[in-house]
């Protein structure tokens, strides 16, 4: 479900305001006169406030007819992350009610209100929940930073509702449909385009299912000369059972998100135009549904990709680097770009490196890894660059095939890099990077802009990286 909640701005706070909330500085100044029972800094020396990110106290507050609602917030050193985990947090605190008013605090209000948003995010199927806050109205703030932060919010809970739409619903054929509603032109492959034009990866982890597989292209080409031409590939397994090689049960129940790197590029295409991209930017979605059937890919199959590279498939599970081999190679050999860019919920091994919080990077080129970094950093999407270490490739051969899709030998336990390492065979000599999202792709919890299910974790730092370019 789209975010409901809508966001307004106002020069002054509205008379009618049903529940403010205002900011304080680190010297616990507050940054509008109110009529509180209690002196300010007597009150914030009471709660022993610190002017933390965070930090929010509610106090009455005396107004016509009654008795008002004020929460006093800390921005902490008013960067965008302070800024972005005290939204959000305000954004909690007035769930259910119908609108909150925020006096906007300095600093970067696209940020603030991106995360505002965000944290107003639900996906639910039936009876509502207690619902989030219905109006969203920034004090002071300046309009198109607020609508900045508005649109990539918006773009972040696409992503997130595609991932978390039940595969009973989604299916390959689905989610094509829903990249043709982003206003961008796209292409759709089908089983017979697919065939006819050797994506043997793709058909082949679709085979056991009875919902065929896709790849979808979107183009995106800004209003004026491109500043560089770059490939983003997302990985769409709408479902993932394991295949043959089939999960236990618990490993199956968050499968429906498993093309949630195929979301994340769709998502941001899809926005590009909105934030005035100079770049422009082909988005490919490698879609199969990863079923065991009479017609499923059995291990010590081997197929032949796009391109011509055979595989030897050891593991029908390791099926997502199957897809995005095959649209991998496509983008090396007819599109051209300068820069390519794979997201992916990859491996579980990368979770055990780096938790649930901080996504992984693998790149052949240092500028445009360096590139990505910052651009997780200045967006909350958090990017740890991981090494490809080549004295690993060897155990990614097969004695009947060029390659093996997954490691045998001595490497047991890196499963991330080994991954990486197999994918960097199909993307070619030109600037290449990675992401395995597996671990940020999901959460556990409904904390700060984060709602349990699909996060949507990548659409801010290539909004970050593509409109700064």
């Amino acid at each position: 479900m789209p975010i409901e909640t809508t966001a307004s701005v106002v020069a002054d706070v509205p008379a009618d305001a049903e529940l403010l909330a205002v900011p304080y500085t680190s010297d616990l100044t507050p940054a509008l006169a109110l009529d509180l029972a209690v002196p300010a800094p007597d009150l914030l020396a009471h709660h022993e406030a610190k002017g933390e990110a965070g930090e929010v106290f509610e106090v009455p507050v005396a107004r016509e007819g009654g008795v008002g609602r004020v929460l006093l917030y800390g921005v902490g050193d008013g960067s965008p992350g302070s800024l972005r985990k005290a939204a959000a947090l305000l954004t909690r605190r007035a769930k259910g009610r119908a609108e909150l008013t925020v006096v906007t605090p300095e600093g970067d209000a696209a940020a603030f209100a991106e995360a505002a948003l965000l944290a107003a995010y639900s996906f639910r199927i039936g009876a509502p929940g207690k619902t989030p806050v219905r109006a969203l109205r920034f004090a002071g703030a300046d309009e198109q930073a607020v609508r900045r932060g508005e649109r990539v919010a918006q773009a972040v809970a696409l992503a997130r509702d595609l991932a978390n739409t039940p595969a009973s619903v989604k299916n390959p054929a689905w989610l094509a449909e829903r990249a043709a509603e982003q206003g961008v032109p796209v292409r759709v492959w089908d089983e017979e385009q697919l065939q006819a034009d050797g994506f043997g990866g793709i058909l082949a982890v679709g085979r056991g299912s009875a919902s065929p597989p896709r790849l979808i292209q979107l183009s995106y080409t800004p209003e004026g000369p491109a500043t560089r031409h770059v490939v983003l590939v997302g990985k769409g397994i709408t479902f993932d059972s394991g295949g043959l090689s089939l999960k236990p049960t618990d490993n199956m129940k968050t499968q429906k998100t498993d093309m949630a790197g195929g979301a994340v590029v769709i998502a941001v295409v899809g926005a590009l135009a909105a934030l005035g991209a100079p770049v422009r930017v082909t988005g490919l979605v490698a879609a199969a549904e990863n079923m065991p059937s009479g017609t499923a890919q059995r291990p010590s199959d081997v197929i032949t990709h796009y391109g011509g590279r055979t595989v030897e498939v050891l593991n029908t599970d390791a099926e997502g680097r199957l897809v995005l081999a095959d649209a991998l190679a496509y983008a090396d050999a007819e599109l051209d770009p300068d820069a390519v860019v794979d997201v992916a919920t990859l491996t579980g091994a990368i979770t055990v490196a780096l938790g649930r919080s901080v996504g992984a990077v693998y790149a052949n080129d240092d500028l445009l890894a360096g590139e990505l970094v910052e651009a997780g950093q200045a967006s909350d999407d958090r990017l740890w660059r991981m090494p490809l270490i080549d004295d690993y490739a060897p155990a990614l051969e097969s004695s009947i095939a060029d390659l093996a899709n997954v490691e045998q030998g001595s490497t047991f336990g890196a499963g991330s890099i080994t991954a990486a390492l197999f994918l960097r065979e199909f993307a070619g000599k030109r600037p290449w990077a990675h992401l395995d999202i597996a671990g940020v792709g999901r959460s556990t919890v409904d904390e700060g802009v984060l709602t349990k299910g699909a996060t949507g974790f990548g659409v801010r730092l290539l909004l970050e990286w593509l409109t700064r370019a």
